[in-house]
């Protein structure tokens, strides 16, 4: 990691946060067990409470019985809701759960996922951490996610052209290998909000990873010698052959270990019909079993 790239993560990281989602943090922390926390997503950038708030929690050691132990090994993060009362206010996270040393591999790029990478090349702020060595290492990982993304970009990205066309091209391939169901463009809404930042990151990134490049003032040519250049489009293709099986794996896994599933469920038909199912012990148990019902009741609500 140079100077440049590790000044630009440790700004990004320490981004203000309202004090309301700093207190949201640590009630997930403690109740997660905790090293560590990063804040992501659109209400990093908007401060808005009313939405679900989205947090990284990196543990010392996957937690939780042998089974999800077992599945943290393949099939991380876990994933939970919780609801968190701030000043009278009911506040809403959604919390991805991994152990740190997972976390730190999954942004070198040393699994076929590419969620973590993707995911940590854009914004995020680190809100808690236990001590000064979790807090390098973090800081460290949140870097190697822009090493890994950057040097994927200049390869699926074009021979010549401005900082944007690489980034919208790792991330529309990205979508493409994780079989996610996006809309048309998509890719660009990740920029449009600060377009800068990504026009600034890549030459940055692409420096931190060394890879040589020319910069025009007005574009971008990555140097990419052969063998390297032939080894990540071979890992590229082992992502996208593998990349659909593994989140098809993980969708299953997140159907059964979803914590908080039924809240969350119930939540979202509230916010999105304005029908309001009561969550009873039977449908916090088996979300799944309880999802006809559910679509039934709110089927039959806005029908009368």
């Amino acid at each position: 990691m140079t100077p440049r790239l590790a000044r630009f993560v440790a700004q990004e990281l320490a981004a203000p946060v309202r004090t309301e989602i700093r207190a949201v943090s640590e009630a997930v922390r403690e109740r997660l067990g905790g090293i560590a926390v990063l804040f992501y997503g659109s209400a990093l950038r908007t401060g808005d409470l009313d939405g679900v708030l989205d947090f990284y929690v990196l543990t010392e050691q996957a937690n939780g019985s042998l089974l999800r132990r077992t599945g943290m090994r393949w099939l991380w993060p876990d994933v939970s809701f919780h609801e968190v009362v701030v000043g009278g206010q009911m506040l809403r996270a959604k919390v991805a759960t991994m152990p740190l040393a997972t976390f730190e591999q999954a942004t070198r790029g040393s699994f076929v996922d590419t969620t973590i990478w993707t995911r940590f090349v854009q914004p995020s702020a680190l809100l808690s951490v236990r001590d000064a060595l979790v807090e390098r290492r973090v800081k460290r990982a949140v870097a190697d996610a822009a090493i890994t993304a950057a040097s994927f970009a200049g390869v699926l990205g074009p021979e010549r052209g401005p900082a944007r066309d690489y980034w919208l091209a790792l991330f529309r391939e990205t979508y493409r290998a994780e079989m996610r169901v996006e809309p048309p463009g998509r890719e660009q809404q990740i920029l449009v909000y600060d377009p800068a930042r990504y026009d600034a990151l890549l030459p940055i990134a692409w420096e931190a990873g060394g890879i040589a490049f020319a910069d025009d003032g007005a574009a971008l040519a990555p140097f990419i010698a052969f063998a390297p250049y032939q080894a990540l489009a071979e890992a590229w293709l082992l992502r996208v052959r593998l990349g659909k099986a593994l989140n098809i794996a993980r969708l299953i896994k997140a159907t059964f270990t979803f914590e908080g599933a039924a809240r969350y469920g119930l939540w979202k038909v509230r916010r999105h019909t304005g029908v309001d199912v009561a969550l009873t012990p039977w449908r916090e148990r088996h979300p799944v079993l309880a999802a006809p019902g559910v679509l039934w009741r709110v089927m039959r609500t806005q029908s009368s």
